[in-house]
């Protein structure tokens, strides 16, 4: 089963809906393309049915709404460039984390311009250069920056287009294209890279039409994928190969539990070992920097000996899932149906209850990051998910604006989920501004990301049903309880607060993040509606505002567990009626 994506970008706004059929546009392409003005509506304005995204006011007065990620006033070089050897260029804030997402995008441009698909390379992922398209999640990449792509592919292929019109002498009627040339019906051609040069500044329209899905070539057909020669041969493919000269290695000295508190720590002594540049002790931020990494490692052993901690008297961790009952939740129906009859004759109920623990993302390379303080501006090379929400709260805990702090993406290992990478970012950057100038990587290790990740949130889901004398399910009745599913980096987030595991540990704290409101926060009701027809149901969202340990986005969110829970109920209800749960 393949779980459907809701809305934004993690946590979504509700059960699939059926898609909308494809919009026709009014006007064919063609020379002389007049740019249109253009508005956003905001969510909540008469007739707004697109949710406050940007449209385009037609001269007839329809609106169409821009594709994808597109945003008012966008310049049609934000996403593409045709530099001067006729190759292009495609700009997306969509990240690559093995699913092959750049590849498929190179798909979509290269099919729109009618150039070869080894022409158009994808930009690495930049917040200096990049369109700002949100964290990649949940599968909305070809949604939101594919058709993007498309749209502006589409309108820079008819700049082109017109470009060559003109020095040919031809109407755009009588041109064809084939791999990035242009020709005449008399034989004359002109190359792409003839026409580099052209304005791309423009702003993206929405009124050039795509092309129909008959004339494409390569959308659909298997591409190769230009990035797994490099990782199965064992070339430097990842944020964790990355090699700067002059860098030097850290390891970040986490508290041996929760809450703990550091007393004492051997400076002097640790500043001694060989290879150490700099002790940082900031609050609890303790690290150790070295020239190499294996003197990080034996800095980093001493100091987790000879440190001394107060943990307090901390109770132990309610792992249990069902320590979730107990704790104070807000409770929201989510969709309720009655059929206003109600059962006749005897009603047999049957109950169940449903749970998971907190699930560490578990990837197979624990999490890194390589940062450098230069010229007062940092660099950051991450494989966060969210480059510019990491941005600006790096930025808030550095105390310096965002156009000051570059993040750079870099593969890591895939995880499905927010897992260590953007707290190992801070780290970086935090031990970056104690040796100005010369870069620092942060290797977390194996037992850093399973005690201090955010771990898929614990759930609970009892499940009751009440069955006729014929078997049949005549009630259904959906209890969940979960935390937020949503921890990572937020670009609304105050100063004062972060999602970053670091900054909880400095001096200067920042405090985390406050719950959500239920409605905004716990994907925890995802996929909890049943696709079962019952003609009497109530699901009910059990928001638990407080959990054990961190917790964030894990892959599917709450629909991990609602959609099992279900199912198994299902084949539970079948077992104890005797019947084929097809039937039921």
């Amino acid at each position: 089963m393949r779980v459907l994506p809701e809305r934004n970008p993690d946590l979504r706004d509700g059960p699939s809906r059926a898609k909308s059929r494809p919009q026709r546009r009014r006007y064919p392409n063609g020379a002389g393309t007049q740019y249109l003005p253009l508005r956003c509506t905001r969510e909540g304005d008469p007739g707004d049915s697109q949710g406050g995204r940007c449209r385009l006011v037609t001269a007839s007065g329809l609106d169409a709404p821009l594709a994808g990620s597109l945003q008012l006033g966008e310049r049609l070089d934000a996403r593409l460039r045709i530099e001067a050897d006729g190759s292009i260029t495609a700009l997306t804030g969509k990240v690559e984390l093995g699913q092959g997402i750049h590849a498929a995008l190179a798909q979509i441009v290269a099919d729109e311009l009618d150039v070869p698909f080894d022409r158009v390379r994808v930009a690495p992922v930049d917040t200096s250069s990049s369109p700002n398209e949100g964290t990649t999640a949940a599968s909305r990449s070809i949604e939101e920056s594919g058709a993007a792509l498309r749209q502006v592919a589409a309108e820079v292929r008819q700049a082109l287009l017109e470009s060559a019109a003109a020095e040919l002498g031809v109407p755009i009627g009588e041109l064809s294209v084939d791999a990035g040339v242009i020709s005449a019906p008399d034989g004359r051609s002109i190359r792409y890279a003839s026409l580099a040069g052209i304005d791309l500044t423009r702003p993206v329209t929405g009124q050039v039409k795509p092309k129909p899905a008959r004339l494409r070539s390569l959308i659909g057909r298997s591409a190769p994928r230009r990035d797994l020669v490099a990782k199965v041969t064992g070339k430097p493919s990842y944020v964790q190969d990355l090699e700067i000269p002059g860098m030097v290695h850290a390891r970040v000295v986490r508290p041996p539990s929760y809450g703990a508190e550091l007393r004492s720590v051997e400076v002097d002594a640790l500043s001694a070992m060989p290879g150490v540049v700099q002790v940082v002790c900031d609050g609890n931020f303790l690290a150790v920097i070295a020239e190499q990494e294996r003197q990080a490692i034996a800095a980093l052993t001493r100091a987790r000996r000879t440190s001394v901690w107060d943990t307090g008297r901390s109770e132990p961790l309610k792992v249990d899932p069902r320590a979730l009952l107990e704790m104070p939740s807000e409770t929201a129906l989510v969709e309720q149906r009655s059929d206003g009859a109600g059962p006749s004759g005897r009603v047999t109920s049957l109950e169940a209850e449903y749970s998971r623990q907190h699930i560490a993302h578990a990837a197979v390379g624990p999490s890194c990051a390589v940062a450098v303080l230069d010229d007062g501006g940092y660099t950051v090379w991450t494989h966060s998910q969210g480059i510019f929400e990491l941005r600006h709260e790096l930025a808030n805990v550095l105390g310096m604006p965002s156009e000051n702090v570059r993040v750079i993406h870099m593969e890591g290992a895939g995880c499905y989920g927010h897992n260590g990478a953007d707290d190992a970012a801070l780290d970086a950057a935090l031990l970056a501004r104690s040796v100005p100038g010369r870069a620092v990587r942060v290797q977390w290790a194996r037992d850093d990301e399973f005690a201090w990740e955010p771990f898929g949130p614990a759930q609970v889901v009892r499940l009751s049903a009440g069955l006729d004398e014929r078997g049949a399910i005549v009630d259904w009745q959906h209890d969940g309880w979960s935390p937020g599913h949503d921890g990572r980096p937020a670009e609304d987030r105050p100063a004062e607060e972060s999602a970053l595991l670091a900054a909880h540990d400095l001096a200067v704290r920042r405090r985390r993040p406050r719950p959500r409101s239920r409605l905004e926060a716990n994907g925890g009701r995802r996929n909890a509606i049943p696709l079962y027809v019952f003609p009497n149901y109530r699901i009910v969202d059990h928001y638990v505002a407080e959990a054990a340990v961190r917790v964030s986005a894990l892959r599917s969110l709450g629909a991990h567990l609602n959609v099992f829970a279900i199912e198994s109920f299902m084949d539970e209800i079948a077992t104890a009626t005797g019947a084929d749960p097809i039937e039921l």
